[in-house]
């Protein structure tokens, strides 16, 4: 699957429920095994929904399918990707009401409530290259009439998608303040957009008028997430543990800390809880290998101390000294 430098996934259509075609033949069925990053992209269902409810020490909550009332339950497994602002995250970054797409693999009790990623609708439209082009304003009702489609419309998502905007709506150009009158017909926007708690609409929190100004605030998501990683470690699963040696798949959201990994560095090792917060104090140690695999780091560490919460299948955390 293909990239971009941040790692963004693609959402491949757009209806509101996604399911994927039927593996070939001799292709092994990919499941979700605790302990392993895993995403079973031949058995999953992408979903556009309003999030209604988040735990943060749980990482469970709930969304409304878009167009529906049909409330949703969802647990957030520990390599989820959670795309916000056209960048990585975490739960605490989503407000309540954001439409965003919610990609779930059913449980093992045959519930799909399992989730691996949530993508905002900001990252969904950067990833993709793709904007809404205005093709009627309606200032009387704050009402945009668009077309989604690519940079040069060689690709047409959908057309007739109307675009609420209220009295909390922000409108942003040359990273600067604008407003509703500075939209023009044939122009090309994008937005960050939530529900109202019914039906299927797009109302904006945000209408990004050029690209300097969605990049404004990518920027800035970036930045909260690297100073996130820097206090809080780069999360990971133990691979396995051998008397002091500490075997860990970095997740992607740790990327650009994993790519920074060469033997002989030293770092610090904690286990961690279900919310991914550390539960015992760190313990030191010398990388011996590291290496990357696709976008996520694969390290050895060699610890100074006996580290017994680092058992293989534990969620760790990572600090580089």
């Amino acid at each position: 699957m293909k990239r971009p430098h941040v790692v963004f996934f693609t959402v491949l259509a757009a209806s509101s429920l996604l399911a994927a075609e039927t593996p070939p033949p001799n292709k092994p069925v990919l499941k979700i095994t605790p302990g392993q990053v895993i995403v079973p992209t031949d058995a999953m269902r992408r979903i556009w929904g309003e999030l209604v409810s988040v735990d943060l020490r749980s990482r469970t909550g709930t969304f409304r399918k878009e167009g529906t009332d049909e409330m949703m339950h969802f647990k957030v497994l520990p390599y989820a990707e959670l795309l916000h602002h056209a960048s990585f995250g975490d739960l605490q970054d989503f407000r309540i009401g954001v439409r965003a797409i919610f990609r779930m693999h059913e449980a093992e009790d045959g519930q799909w409530t399992w989730l691996t990623y949530i993508q905002d609708q900001m990252n969904m439209m950067y990833g993709h290259r793709e904007y809404f082009y205005v093709d009627g304003i309606d200032p009387a009702k704050g009402e945009l009439i668009v077309t989604q489609a690519n940079a040069d419309k060689s690709f047409v998502r959908e057309k007739g998608i109307v675009i609420s905007t209220d009295s909390e709506t922000k409108y942003w150009k040359n990273g600067e303040p604008a407003g509703f009158a500075d939209i023009k017909v044939g122009e090309p926007i994008r937005t960050e957009t939530h529900g109202v708690g019914k039906g299927k609409v797009q109302m904006c929190w945000n209408v990004f008028l050029d690209e300097a100004s969605l990049l404004k605030f990518q920027a800035a998501q970036k930045a909260l997430e690297a100073a996130r990683l820097a206090e809080d470690g780069a999360p990971g699963y133990v691979d396995s543990k051998q008397t002091s040696e500490v075997s860990l798949t970095l997740f992607w959201e740790g990327i650009d800390i994993a790519r920074s990994l060469v033997a002989g560095r030293r770092v610090r090792l904690a286990p961690a809880g279900v919310d991914r917060k550390p539960i015992s104090a760190p313990v030191e140690g010398t990388i011996t290998a590291a290496k990357m695999q696709g976008n996520l780091g694969k390290v050895t560490v060699e610890i100074d101390g006996e580290g017994k919460e680092l058992a293989s299948g534990a969620i760790a955390r990572l600090w580089v000294k």
